[in-house]
């Protein structure tokens, strides 16, 4: 078992924008304590769900996130709850937070504050657009950090509407996982000084910087930004980036110039042997084709034809024999997998990804994603389902605070845990 973190205390206060954060951590080996309000993270009311039963403990989109952690309530709109988490935050290594700018400042619980508390405390925030600035205070939700950030510049047909990204909240699992780099490079630097610091991490930054950075270009003097879903624009050309396959789709590059240029000469060589082109086809100035196409040497209606000859290529074959050519000839191409797909990949398979975890309350295993890397020496090993709704109080709050059995149920009883 990895030992990274061994020695770590996390408490994790994030609801569904940053919860995957501290299973990173809790995978390196950190002590992960999940606190939510009595009756349940908002996370848990995300599907889908488990035989479709919508209730707390059957979230499949809560497990995702939270293996490897103990499970506590705490209700901090009440200031007794408050101090118990003060408590806590006391002997804590790392805090994790996602709420609104201010929110936990306004009930005591900022970073400032808690740091007085706990110097050697890594606090992390975790929040739409940061900490501060203009949009500090913007409505968000994915699909809109999604658009701020860039990427629904690329989705969708460009005759219609951005499409949304499916993995729900794919922003803020960019966020979630910069926080955790982020966590990892303050503690390197806490064994040095000793002290911790406040990492302040916006969802729309990540996004940005992760999927489509151009969108920094304006900042750069470089040229506008547009969108060019349906593939790359250059003028009145458009060069696709995902084509169709005999079972579904392709991302495939013909592109152009000295980097790209070649891979497609070495495409349009096996198109042309296949008998899907001519020799003249095959033969272009694939490397200074784009100057062919402003020049006007290279007419519009040539470059359909162009890509009808590829799009004819590709759908003639599935998408395991495209990337079967890729591997072996060099070619620019990714298969579009369906969840089933990855699911049944002869690949993760035969590197035995997917790890089995208990459920003892269901009487059997469920499989879930891997470990994000493969340690040599200590491996990542899964510890424990995620933990059921206060699961740990008793565990928790006797042995960190003392707290006796009849403290604990009078909490709980008064809705304070």
């Amino acid at each position: 078992m990895t030992t990274i973190l061994a020695k770590s205390r996390v408490l994790d206060l994030a609801n569904e924008r940053g919860q995957l954060c501290a299973q990173v951590l809790a995978d390196l080996g950190a002590d992960v304590i999940k606190i939510e309000p009595p009756g349940g993270s908002r996370a848990r009311k995300l599907g889908p769900f488990y035989n479709d039963e919508q209730s707390p403990e059957s979230s499949l989109f809560f497990w995702a996130y939270n293996r490897d952690k103990r499970g506590v309530t705490l209700d901090i709109e009440r200031e007794e709850a408050r101090e118990l988490l003060k408590r806590l935050i006391k002997s804590a290594d790392f805090f994790i937070e996602s709420e609104q700018p201010g929110y936990l400042a306004e009930r005591g619980l900022g970073y400032d504050q808690l740091s007085k508390l706990n110097p050697r405390l890594i606090y992390i925030s975790i929040t739409p657009f940061g900490q501060n600035g203009p949009k500090m205070s913007y409505a968000d939700a994915d699909l809109v950090i999604l658009a701020a950030g860039g990427p629904l510049a690329l989705t969708g047909d460009d005759d219609r509407p951005p499409v949304r990204l499916g993995a729900v909240p794919q922003a803020y699992l960019h966020a979630s996982m910069d926080a955790a780099v982020a966590a990892m490079a303050a503690n390197h630097e806490r064994v040095r000084s000793g002290l911790g610091q406040h990492i302040d991490v916006s969802a729309q930054q990540s996004v940005a910087m992760a999927a489509q950075s151009y969108i920094l270009s304006p900042a750069l003097n470089s040229a506008e930004v547009t969108r060019y879903a349906g593939g790359v624009k250059l003028g009145p050309f458009c060069i696709p980036l995902v084509w169709p396959a005999k079972d579904g789709y392709i991302s495939l590059a013909v592109l152009f110039g000295s980097a790209l240029g070649p891979f497609t000469r070495r495409l349009m060589e096996y198109i042309c042997e296949r008998g899907f082109c001519d020799q003249a086809t095959r033969d272009k100035d694939w490397i200074g084709y784009v100057e062919l196409l402003f020049s006007g040497t290279e007419t519009i209606e040539e470059w359909t034809r162009v890509t009808e000859v590829v799009r004819n290529f590709t759908r003639s074959h599935t998408k395991a024999e495209l990337l079967k050519l890729a591997l072996e000839r060099g070619f620019l191409i990714a298969p579009v997998w369906t969840v089933k797909e990855v699911v049944e990949s002869p690949q993760l398979a035969a590197r035995n990804y997917f790890q089995e975890v208990e459920h003892p309350e269901h009487g059997r295993s469920f499989r879930y994603p891997g470990p994000f890397v493969k340690f040599g020496a200590t491996p990542i090993e899964y510890r424990r389902r995620p933990p059921r709704v206060g699961e740990h109080n008793r565990e928790v709050y006797r042995t960190e605070l003392g707290l006796n059995e009849t403290e604990v149920a009078e909490l709980e009883r008064r809705g304070v845990i």
